[in-house]
């Protein structure tokens, strides 16, 4: 079964941190770049970040450039979005996707940056 599982998700206080985790099952993950996307309410899903099939090149949005960071490990098929000063305005459902012969996309987790 081809699926992403998110997880990581939660309420933190603005400035504080969280790490996302995307693990991968049904497909050669190895072969995949791979993608965070949130979206906040009454807003358009946006791309965070992404990193490439083999993991050496990485892209960043400029809203979170200097303060996440992309990441996978080929050893547990998963990706990561380690998150740090989060903002209020990083609050959103986080999806993890796998682009490739097949686009995967997870089912999200939920970011809420508030005091």
């Amino acid at each position: 079964q081809v699926q992403l599982v998110e997880s990581g998700g939660g309420l933190v206080q603005p400035g504080g941190s969280l790490r996302l985790s995307c693990a991968a099952s049904g497909f050669t993950f190895s072969s995949y770049p791979m993608s965070w996307y949130r979206q906040a309410p009454g807003e358009e899903r946006e791309l965070v970040a992404s990193i490439s099939s083999g993991g050496s090149r990485t892209t960043y949005a400029d809203s979170v450039k200097g303060r996440f960071t992309i990441s996978r490990d080929f050893a547990k098929n998963t990706v990561y979005l380690e998150m740090n000063s989060l903002k209020p305005d990083d609050t959103a459902v986080y999806y993890c996707k796998a682009t490739g012969s097949r686009v995967v996309w997870g089912q999200g987790t939920q970011v809420t940056v508030s005091s």
